[in-house]
């Protein structure tokens, strides 16, 4: 994942999860729109002596990728420190504080783009050039005008704080579910290692995924593209520039959020179904947005709208979108209904769409009835106390995270599969490019230092766990053998797919037969298995990023790192001051901060370690058909890539087997109605406005993403302090829940 999307693991909302990166098989769609601008608009620069030039022997490298280089362009400079550690501790304070929250928000990497683009600009011109001399080390505030390697590094540093770290899940169910605190102390040692271990599998990586010409991540050409337009091309035509735009829709973003986050809370959730039959037990199921699928519920509310479940719908292409609202609507409007109202494993008797678990009479499960002092399972009591039981569509969306992990294998075997053999020969036969020439000019990290980064990181994961009771030290050693094995092979996959398999359906199954009643072991154990992986190819391709751009690998070490360091230590401290500070934290009492997300994170920790996978989905469980989908997911992709090979130009060609079950991923804990809303917002802006105003949305698109996004998440917190001891008038506008007859089964009514 680029710099420019946050060098951060995705966020996979547990634990269903399909953990497909964003699918970029038209990886022209976003490529071409500005690559042919740049080229367009270039034109004058083009020589016959640069065409002669050496350059990549892959002509989507080529058509992005600058095949020179200024060694003596200045990178980590005191600006790119300074915006850096800014944007770093920025992103990661509001990512983390938009988290907890019910309507969660990822501010990403395009603001930071925007916003330190004006601002190095405007240090250049404040600063004062005078130098310095520090322990005969010569340094200057003002190295000159600011420039395109200092904009990168300044991206690639805050992009550590995109996404929130995977270790605080642990941290908070921990806390505020199993009632047990692990300590500020051992909770950032936790995060810390967690999160950097995988720098020492990237370091190691670089020979195979890096160097290479023919491991190419195609989605940093998006980003290497961009970058370059912004330093490269200074008249882009249009009456308003990029940084405007962003302030116009930043202002237009924090004025309105207002009224949905503090007037009018309704706009958020407008369920025709409710509002024309309030009093309809399966209206209300099928309209509302927490305990429904949605249907026609719509939203004024950003927040809801370029959410963290399906970020910006500016970004994404119409076909990626088309795919992913198919599969929604297959999954939640069609089969989860049908399930549901069938009865099936008796589900009537419990909300149709939750997180939450549930015994066999459709009361809440209580995990304290079941557990020992030390939050382990008490076999006798869960068998005096009932069966663990959940939701229809909450199950099912196991099930389709059984099968869309298979089926991404196969969809990448059955389309990518000649290439990635081909590109993996040419990987080790071919001679270095033009770019790995250029990069030879800079000193290489040693590999010393990622070995003493995985000794610390190891040792100190080891003490960690096992002092803290997490899980014993000997799993430690597993779930860093497993990621270890697959970062190569999966990182090839993902270096020319952009597909990523996920491991951590492996490693809770794993885990979950190993050492079933233990809960916090598990979520350990899937931290340290898959998230070290998830970790290790966001800093590969980061380190491609800076190796398009030639950025001194030492100086992409030290960004990264230190950006990882201090991320750790800002989420934790916002999510610390918040378990502190909020009444009610992680329950529906506690409104905004209902924590949906880590709700949904201990369920899976309830089903994969506590209860553990035999009990939940072995032979004798209701539940053991849904491991039949991956039979499903394996035979999916078939029939549509046979017809394709026939008829190549179908418009089967534009079916994306794997985007169908992303929704599912995370479905629960998102708000129903957000995919219906983000699919509409896409439509407007990345259909109609991209097919009949193809010069303003290739000028404008990431200007206005940015801006509705920055200016929503600074209302957003601003509302909160300014109206934290403020009682707002009750009215009907305020309710956001219009469809009370959802939150109970149909069957109980």
């Amino acid at each position: 994942m680029s710099a420019i999307q946050g060098t951060g693991q995705a966020r996979h909302f547990d634990d269903p999860a399909t953990d497909q990166q964003q699918h970029y098989d038209d990886m022209h769609y976003q490529v071409n729109h500005d690559v042919e601008k740049y080229v367009d608009q270039k034109a004058d620069y083009v020589t016959e002596d640069t065409e002669e030039d050496e350059d990549s022997p892959f002509e989507m490298v080529r058509a992005a990728v600058s095949n020179k280089d200024d060694t003596d362009m200045p990178c980590l400079t005191f600006r790119s420190w300074v915006l850096g550690i800014i944007f770093c501790a920025g992103l990661g304070f509001i990512n983390q504080f938009y988290w907890f929250r019910e309507n969660s928000i990822s501010l990403g990497g395009y603001v930071v783009q925007l916003l330190s683009f004006p601002l190095g600009y405007l240090m250049a011109l404040v600063l004062p050039k005078r130098r310095f001399r520090t322990f005969g080390w010569e340094w200057t505030l003002n190295p000159g005008p600011f420039n395109i390697k200092e904009h990168v590094i300044i991206s690639i540093f805050a992009g550590t704080s995109v996404n929130t770290a995977y270790g605080i899940d642990v941290v908070t169910i921990k806390r505020m579910w199993y009632k047990s605190e692990l300590g500020f102390g051992p909770s950032i040692l936790f995060i810390l290692t967690s999160q950097i271990m995988g720098y020492s599998f990237a370091g190691l990586s670089r020979k195979f995924l890096v160097y290479p010409a023919a491991m190419i991540w195609p989605v940093n050409l998006v980003s290497v593209t961009l970058f370059r337009t912004f330093h490269e091309i200074q008249n882009f035509g249009g009456r308003f520039s990029r940084t405007q735009i962003f302030w116009i829709f930043f202002t237009v973003s924090f004025l309105w959020y207002f009224i949905p986050g503090v007037i009018f809370p309704a706009l958020s959730f407008l369920s025709i179904l409710c509002f024309i039959a309030p009093n309809n037990v399966i209206a209300n199921q099928l309209g509302d947005a927490f305990n429904g699928v949605g249907m026609l519920n719509f939203s004024f509310d950003w927040s809801y709208i370029s959410s963290a479940y399906t970020q910006s719908p500016i970004a994404i292409p119409w076909i990626y979108a088309c795919n992913v609202f198919a599969g929604f609507v297959m999954i939640m409007w069609i089969a989860a209904p049908i399930g549901y109202y069938k009865n099936t494993w008796n589900t009537g008797i419990m909300p149709l769409y939750t997180a939450s678990l549930y015994r066999t009479n459709g009361s809440r499960f209580d995990i304290h009835q079941v557990m020992t002092p030390d939050s382990m399972l008490d076999i006798g009591k869960y068998q005096s106390y009932g069966p663990l039981r959940m939701t229809f569509a909450f199950a099912m969306s196991y099930g389709l995270g059984f099968a869309g992990l298979v089926n991404l294998i196969v969809y990448v075997a059955l389309y990518y599969g000649k290439d990635i053999v081909q590109r993996v020969r040419q990987a080790r036969s071919m001679d270095e490019d033009i770019h790995m020439k250029l990069m030879r000019k800079y000193k290489e990290v040693p590999h010393w230092w990622y070995m003493v980064t995985f000794v610390i990181t190891f040792v100190a994961s080891i003490i960690t766990c096992h002092v803290y009771n997490l899980m014993p030290w000997y799993w430690v050693i597993v779930g860093t053998v497993i990621p270890f094995i697959f970062t190569i092979p999966i990182g090839i996959v993902q270096a020319l797919s952009n597909q990523q398999p996920g491991l951590n359906v492996i490693t809770e199954f794993i885990i979950g037969y190993a050492r079933p009643g233990d809960p916090i072991a598990n979520v350990t154990f899937k931290v340290y298995g898959y998230i070290t992986m998830a970790q290790a190819l966001s800093l590969v391709s980061d380190q491609k990023l800076g190796h398009y751009m030639k950025i001194p690998p030492r100086h992409l070490f030290i960004a990264q790192l230190v950006g990882t360091i201090i991320c750790g230590f800002v989420q934790l401290g916002v999510a610390f001051w918040l378990m502190n500070t909020v009444e009610n934290m992680c329950t529906p009492e506690g409104a905004p901060f209902t924590c949906i997300q880590a709700n949904t994170f201990f369920s899976a920790s309830v089903i994969w370690g506590l209860v553990g996978p035999e009990r939940m989905f072995g032979s004798s469980s209701p539940y053991h058909p849904t491991l039949y989908l991956f039979i499903f997911g394996l035979l999916l992709p078939i029939p549509f890539w046979l017809y394709t090979r026939k008829f190549p130009n179908s418009w089967v060609k534009h079916i994306h087997t794997p985007l169908l079950f992303i929704a599912s991923g995370y479905m629960p804990p998102a708000p129903s109605h957000v995919y219906t809303n983000w699919f509409i917002a896409c439509f407007f802006f990345n259909y109609l406005w991209h097919k009949y105003r193809n010069g303003q949305w290739n000028r404008y698109a990431f200007a206005l993403s940015a801006g509705l996004d920055s200016g929503l998440a600074i209302s957003g917190i601003l509302t909160y302090f300014i109206f934290l001891k403020v009682n707002i008038p009750e009215w009907w506008g305020s309710n956001t829940h219009h469809c009370p007859l959802a939150a109970t089964g149909y069957l109980m009514q």
